[in-house]
Formats: structure tokens, C-alpha cells, sequence
């Protein structure tokens, strides 16, 4: 039976443990989304995870969403990322790149030109997002993308995945869970296509298989893994038979041969990603047994549950997120039973150094008290 503190070996990278540090959002990125020295500082910080998967990174101007996240698509944005990647590695961390495009999620005011966003299909999220006016609007209802501009979509995710590659990382995760374009396109609550890419699962799922095949071409099957969140309906997001969907792409990424499988599934009903489906009927060892390979699972887990889970085989790997950001040191606690330090939501896209560098270690805490 493994416990988070076993070595696992995935693709071509030896994991120390099994805490894996999940994809964050800290909107800290500076002008140009370009990642700040203050990220080389976070992240190096935390390279005593078994592997760190880098915050949502937009893939394209068109791909982003919000204010101050970082991007991949630019010479300044690959050198600041080097920078990160130079420093966990010397730090003897391993690092993947995730690979972000918002579609719907966005705003004109965050895209160039003052463009609207695209998606698969011109359907208005409910609610607002945060701008780059620095104020909440609500969302637009966006421009579906035409059938002509998907190979430019695929295109926008190999130059992300070369320029991650140029930029250091170990491996590129894609993104296409909590509500952005691949996700879009994958439920058909916000995908009502009647082309290639839309109507069968077969259709859905399209954009996402060909995306990963594409990003493989680059970084070969072993660097290369996929997130979903099946039952999240964060960002206005539901498919009307999420097992039937999901299963069929669990077992088309497992024919891809990608190195791991990421699903957030939550193990408590106040995570803001929880869906009282995923309280009654769990999708995520459904998605396991039909993917077959090493599986990722991410949703509120502590010390005891993700042990848990890896005791029962129910996952090979657990990301964890809001005890990565208080906590650089999470893994240390862990394996001693040391207290946590304790979480400051305000802080979390704050654009400060307070909340994000600063949380101390043991060591760091020790010496403050004497």
C-alpha cells in the first residue's frame, strides 16, 4: 500500500512522494504576463513537492481571461518562466507547464482589440468576472468559433507546448476542466455545435483529443497529462450525462498513452468545485478503471484522506492546493504531523507579495520564536 511519502516514477521523472502541487491562479504575473521574480521566489519555495503544476497559463492573447495571469505565447513571457523553472530545478523540483485557453470565460475589455471572447457556441455564462478595468462586469455572450479557426485553436496549443518546452519545464499539462474552452466544448451545456465538433460525445471530445495528440507531437506521451472536472459546475458549466461523457474520454486519452490523469472531484460538499452528483455517485473511479493508467486526484484532501486514497488505490498521485499556498513546506508538515499554517483567502489574488512568498516554514517559524 503507498502513503504520500512513497517515490513514484512518472514518465521519465522520479517523483520523491506523491504531493503534487496543484495548478494556482495568484494573479501576480507583471506587465506583459510576464511571471514575476516574486514567482521564481513562490515556486522554488515549494520544489519539495513531488511535482508542481505551474498555475493556469494562457496559451494566446485570445486565450486569457483575467487580470495578471501569465502567459507562454511571448520571448519575455518564456524567459520569465525560465527563470521559475531554472530555480525549482536547482532546488531539485520538477515543474509542469499548464496550458490555458478561457474561451467564453473572458471579457472585451481583457481581450486585444476590445474583441469578444469565442467559444464553441454563443451562449452567455451566468454571472460576472473580475477585469482588467479593475472592476466585476458581466459576462458577454461570446462569438462561436467557426469551423475554419479550430486548426488555429490546435495551432495556439503546440506553440504553447514548444515554448514550454523552450522555457524548461519537465511536461505540459492541458487544461480543459473548470469551465474553459476545451471543457466548453466538451459538455453540452455550452457546446450546441451541429458540425464536427459538436452534437455526439464522439464530436465534443474532438477538440480536446486532437489538442493532446498535437501537444504529444511535441513533448512525446510521457510529459504530457490532461485535467478534467467532470461534476464542477463552476463558470455556469453542466453536461446532461457527465459519465457518459467523461468515460469515453478517459478511455481516448488512455489509447493517447498520456502520463497521468488529473480529476477534481471534491470529498467534501463546501468546495467550491462540489456538485451534490459527486456526493452520491462518484465519477472518479469510473474514470480511473477506464483510463487504466496513473490518476491524479485533486478536491479538498488532507494528510489522512489522501493517504486514504492512495491505501485504497483509489488514485497514484494527490494534488493538493489551497495547503500548497500557506504552507511551502506542506510537504515536511505532512510527514512530521507539524501544525498547518493557516490560510488568508483575502490574499489570494491580492498581487502582493503578503499571502504568497511570505507564509513561513518550520524553520523559518522556529527561528521567529526565539
Amino acid at each position: 500500500m503507498s502513503t504520500l511519502f512513497d517515490p513514484f516514477t512518472l514518465g521519465p521523472l522520479t517523483l520523491p512522494n506523491r504531493l503534487v502541487m496543484a495548478p494556482l491562479t495568484r494573479s501576480r504575473a507583471d506587465e506583459g504576463d510576464v511571471p514575476s521574480d516574486i514567482a521564481v521566489t513562490y515556486y522554488t519555495q515549494r520544489a519539495t513537492a513531488g511535482l508542481i503544476i505551474s498555475e493556469a497559463t494562457q496559451i494566446s492573447a485570445q486565450g486569457k481571461g483575467y487580470p495578471k495571469t501569465p502567459g507562454i505565447f511571448t520571448e519575455a513571457q518564456v524567459a520569465g518562466w525560465r527563470k521559475v523553472t531554472d530555480s525549482v530545478h536547482a532546488a531539485g523540483g520538477r515543474i509542469f507547464l499548464q496550458l490555458w485557453h478561457v474561451g467564453r470565460i473572458s471579457h472585451p475589455s481583457t481581450q486585444v482589440g476590445g474583441i469578444l471572447p469565442v467559444g464553441p457556441s454563443a451562449i452567455k455564462p451566468a454571472g460576472k468576472i473580475y477585469t482588467s478595468s479593475g472592476t466585476e462586469q458581466e459576462f458577454v455572450t461570446p462569438r462561436a468559433l467557426d469551423l475554419s479557426e479550430i486548426p488555429g485553436i490546435v495551432q495556439q496549443y503546440v506553440d504553447g507546448a514548444k515554448n514550454a518546452k523552450t522555457a524548461g519545464f519537465d511536461g505540459v499539462e492541458v487544461h480543459s476542466a473548470n469551465g474553459y474552452l476545451l471543457d466548453q466544448f466538451l459538455r453540452d451545456g455550452t457546446n450546441q455545435r451541429t458540425d464536427a465538433y459538436g452534437g455526439s460525445v464522439e464530436n465534443r471530445a474532438r477538440l480536446l483529443l486532437e489538442v493532446t495528440e498535437a501537444v504529444i507531437e511535441v513533448w512525446g506521451k510521457d510529459s504530457v497529462g490532461v485535467r478534467l472536472s467532470p461534476y464542477s459546475n463552476f463558470d455556469d458549466m453542466h453536461d446532461s450525462d457527465p459519465v457518459t461523457t467523461f468515460t469515453y474520454v478517459a478511455q481516448k486519452l488512455r489509447d493517447l498513452g498520456i502520463v497521468y490523469l488529473h480529476v477534481i472531484e471534491p470529498v467534501n460538499s463546501d468546495h467550491p468545485m462540489a456538485m451534490p452528483e459527486s456526493e452520491t455517485n462518484p465519477i472518479a473511479p469510473i474514470l480511473h478503471k477506464a483510463f487504466g493508467g496513473t490518476f491524479m486526484l485533486n478536491g479538498g484532501y488532507n494528510k489522512q484522506t489522501g493517504n486514504a486514497a492512495l491505501k485504497s488505490g483509489e488514485a497514484d498521485l494527490i494534488c493538493y492546493g489551497v495547503p500548497f499556498i500557506a504552507n511551502p513546506d506542506l510537504v515536511e508538515r505532512y510527514r512530521t504531523d507539524a501544525a498547518l499554517n493557516t490560510p488568508d483567502p483575502s490574499s489570494f489574488y491580492s498581487g502582493s507579495v503578503g499571502g504568497y512568498t511570505d507564509y513561513p516554514t518550520l524553520a523559518e517559524a522556529a527561528r521567529q520564536s526565539q
